[in-house]
């Protein structure tokens, strides 16, 4: 059974970050940010200062991390994604740029952030939520689909296909 708080990095615009535990439900209309710090305190912190929030597998150990503890190596994807998904590049207000895979889903017009897939999925970061209020500009660079799929209206327009031996009348 899994917990109801996950791991996350908090990294605020003004480069600060803080590190605890978030609820499922955290960005769903909440005014503020509310996590449990590594101490057990619970801190808010209001949207319009928080960068990115990153679900990560564990927290920064040892002091060469704390300069960056989500380990986000890469923010833009090298090569094209092979997962399926909406593939985003965006400009957040302080000017910084990051790339993510997003479900092509409602999500991506309600609720008040995007999910995000990181370009390095072996990193520390898993996925990184961004609240709207930190989007300067929101750029669809490609939608990678699924493959086995078929349009519907595709199959109904091919030409039959011709026998490659025909048979004869009668014959078994």
């Amino acid at each position: 059974m899994t917990s109801a708080r996950k791991p996350v990095i908090v990294r605020k615009f003004s480069r600060d970050w803080v590190a605890g535990y978030a609820g499922d439900l955290f960005g769903q209309n909440a005014a503020e940010l509310e996590i449990l710090d590594l101490s057990g305190k619970v801190l808010r912190i209001g949207w319009e200062s928080v960068k990115w929030v990153c679900y990560v597998r564990d927290f920064p150990a040892s002091a060469t991390d704390q300069s960056n503890p989500e380990r986000l190596m890469h923010k833009r994807f090298a090569l094209r994604p092979r997962t399926a998904g909406l593939w985003l590049r965006m400009t957040l207000t302080d000017g910084e740029e990051l790339e993510g895979l997003a479900a092509n889903d409602r999500s991506l017009v309600d609720g008040a952030g995007l999910m995000l897939t990181p370009p390095d999925t072996r990193s520390n970061t898993q996925r990184i939520y961004v609240p709207r209020q930190a989007i300067q500009t929101l750029q669809a660079l490609s939608l990678i689909g699924a493959g086995g799929r078929k349009r519907a209206g595709a199959a109904s327009q091919a030409p039959e296909q011709p026998e490659l031996f025909p048979g004869e009348p009668g014959a078994v």
